[in-house]
């Protein structure tokens, strides 16, 4: 017997309201047939694992859960993709919900060409939540920025990405010393080197709930920033292309932007907020490099 077209694999921590009430119900409404995809839920060792909920989803879904310890979103998202059986592995996350039809478009994307991965369009719910908007509106406006200039670094964040699982084990899967984010990035950056197309589906959409506030907002993007650091690192050792500084227009451009989306509401709260975002992601940078700094003088474990 054929195995699952799809491998559906959601890393998830200490978040079983929104993998119970969001991402699973969303999964198991799919207007795609059932016996056609998987659901791999990973646990990063959370206090409590997410058993009944999965276990309520039986009925209604393939799924199984794998239990780690602590390890990060990286090796939780390469875990669910070692115990996988589909042809094709989509990652999303426990906080969001795919449209009913998300496996079918990135199904129609993906077999245009072997060597490509697809990155959907995420939809933020929460546009009550300044912050959440104000995150989102950053990836859409990189997305946007990326698409215009090939060659400049288009990624896809890992909350709606899809990728053939023999490309996806064969370029060496997520790169696990990323644990402060920025691995899907690394990725799709040597998936370009490597020659892969990366492919931008707006019709493969993701409903994204990550609720901030004002802490976690800056929590967020200092490790982003932090993240970003070390992919600058990643990227240098080994051997590729230096990663280019971008130019101030890139940053003047990204002030603008909210004032140029007709549905974005409180455009100068957005703009305040994205500028908080690429401060605090540069204090992020340089602390990180700073870190690495003292430990290669041996200062810090």
């Amino acid at each position: 017997m054929a195995g699952p077209l799809f491998s559906v694999i959601v890393p998830t921590y200490q978040r079983p309201e929104q993998l119970a009430g969001f991402c699973l119900p969303a999964l198991a409404g799919m207007h795609y047939p059932r016996e056609k995809f998987e659901v791999i839920i990973v646990d990063d060792g959370s206090a409590r694992p997410p058993t009944e909920i999965v276990d309520r989803f039986k009925e209604r879904l393939d799924i199984r859960l794998v239990i780690q310890s602590n390890q990060g979103p990286a090796v939780a998202r390469n875990r669910g993709a070692a115990s996988s059986a589909g042809t094709y592995l989509a990652f999303t996350d426990d906080d969001c919900a795919p449209h009913a039809d998300w496996l079918r478009q990135l199904e129609t994307a993906l077999e245009r060409n072997a060597r490509r991965a697809v990155g959907g369009r995420t939809v933020n719910v929460l546009s009550g939540n300044g912050y959440s908007a104000a995150s989102q509106l950053l990836v859409d406006y990189l997305y946007g920025y990326y698409l215009e200039r090939p060659g400049r670094g288009l990624f896809f964040t890992s909350n709606n990405l899809a990728i053939a699982a023999e490309q996806f084990h064969g370029v060496g899967r997520f790169d696990e010393n990323f644990q402060l984010g920025g691995e899907d990035r690394e990725l799709c950056v040597r998936l370009a080197h490597l020659g892969f197309d990366l492919h931008y589906e707006p019709r493969a959409v993701v409903y994204h709930a990550h609720r901030l506030s004002a802490a976690s907002f800056i929590r967020q993007h200092f490790k982003y920033g932090r993240g970003a650091a070390r992919f600058h690192r990643a990227v240098s050792l080994q051997n590729r292309k230096s990663v280019r500084v971008e130019p101030i227009s890139f940053y003047l451009d990204l002030m603008r932007y909210p004032f140029t989306q007709p549905a974005a509401s409180r455009k100068r709260l957005l703009c305040f907020l994205l500028l908080v975002s690429q401060a605090v992601n540069a204090l992020g940078f340089f602390y990180e490099k700073l870190i690495a700094r003292w430990r290669r003088r041996g200062f810090a474990s």
